[in-house]
């Protein structure tokens, strides 16, 4: 079974951009990473560019390897394949986490979502985001805000959910 992102972590960034990440995503990357265990520092991928606005996207290694699969299988010279790599592909970026858990995000990714002094790292289940703190603070409670107007106040998001062996 493979493991999921889960959690939210604050994490410093230095002038460097350098960061942490959680030992727990730490755990996920290993397990996605076909390397790991024999090279113990995990890989992963971050997708940027203008179609995510705020944020940016890490995914493992098997991850990032099933959506370039998606890819592959678009009729070849159609239309939706070429856009498709240019947002997907041109716009990943690979990198390892280094021995003391750490990656270094390029000036230009921090720059893309405003990153300076604090990063959020939100779990997405196959993936993660990486934010601005203040920018994930403004836009997480606003769209939350916003969803929740359309439930009533003991609305469980849970009952979206299929229970295992239904649906």
């Amino acid at each position: 079974m493979t493991l999921s992102f889960r959690g939210e972590f604050n994490q410093k960034v230095d002038g460097k951009g350098r960061m942490s990440i959680p030992a727990d995503f730490r755990a996920v990357l290993a397990d996605g990473d076909p390397r790991c265990p024999e090279i113990p520092l995990p890989r992963l991928v971050v997708l940027h560019g203008p179609h995510l606005k705020n944020c940016l996207h890490a995914y493992t290694i098997e991850a990032m390897a099933e959506i370039e699969a998606g890819i592959k299988s678009l009729p070849r010279g159609s239309s939706e394949r070429k856009q498709a790599s240019r947002m997907i592909l041109g716009k990943s970026w690979d990198t390892e986490v280094d021995k003391d858990g750490r990656i270094v995000l390029p000036q230009r990714l921090r720059q893309q979502i405003g990153l300076e002094g604090e990063a959020v790292m939100v779990a997405m289940g196959d993936y993660f985001e990486i934010w601005n703190a203040a920018t994930y603070e403004e836009i997480e409670a606003a769209e939350t805000e916003a969803w929740l107007e359309g439930h009533p106040d003991d609305f469980d998001p849970l009952t979206l959910i299929d229970p295992p062996g239904e649906g």
